[in-house]
């Protein structure tokens, strides 16, 4: 069972804007080591103070990404679309987290090394291409979603380096995810919508 106590919500006022990926060669290799956390940093008025976060538990919205926005990501790794990786505005990179959407209780374990996402909204966690395919909202664009920091199996970190997702994971129980839903609600957000992919990140 999960504790939901210290989940947080996103305000629906809320600017989440970060730091955009640069294009470049020299790509550093995926590794877990060192972990980089980062100066605090501005972007478009709003600074941003990244920081260790073990209990990091939110509710929010899922977007998702792909080559549009630049070959390189923030802690200097190539960018691919189709690996099972995130963006997020102040967790440490890397930061695994497991995510979970709140219309279906699928759930997945990704890998965060990129800055982001860009659009003022409630918008917690920008998803690769292919993490968003694999959690079934490439379609929707936007989703409602649970983020929570989790410390992976050897296995699975082996396999997230290497572009490989994890086996899957059985989705949530009904209870919880009814839970999830009514929580979210209470915080004023709908988890049908929002539905369209706002345009850039």
């Amino acid at each position: 069972m999960f504790c939901l106590a210290s989940i947080r919500t996103a305000s629906l006022g809320g600017a989440l804007l970060a730091l955009s990926a640069c294009a470049g060669g020299n790509f550093r290799t995926p590794s877990d080591v060192p972990v980089r956390i980062g100066k605090p940093y501005a972007v478009r008025g709003t600074t941003f103070v990244p920081a260790a976060d073990p209990t990091y538990d939110m509710l929010g919205f899922a977007s998702w990404y792909g080559s549009e926005s630049g070959n390189r990501t923030a802690n200097g790794e190539r960018f691919r679309p189709d690996w099972i990786t995130a963006a997020h505005t102040t967790l440490p990179l890397p930061t695994y987290v497991e995510v979970t959407a709140l219309a279906t209780g699928r759930r997945i374990v990704v890998r965060i090394n990129d800055r982001g996402p860009f659009i003022a909204g409630p918008r917690i966690i920008d998803l690769s291409r292919g993490a968003a395919e694999r959690l079934g909202i490439r379609a929707a664009g936007q989703a409602a979603v649970r983020v929570r920091r989790i410390e992976p199996s050897e296995t699975e970190r082996r396999r997230l380096l290497k572009g490989k997702p994890t086996p899957e994971l059985a989705p949530v129980t009904p209870p919880v995810l009814d839970r999830l839903r009514r929580q979210f609600e209470a915080a004023g957000m709908s988890v049908t919508g929002p539905t369209r992919r706002a345009a850039g990140r």
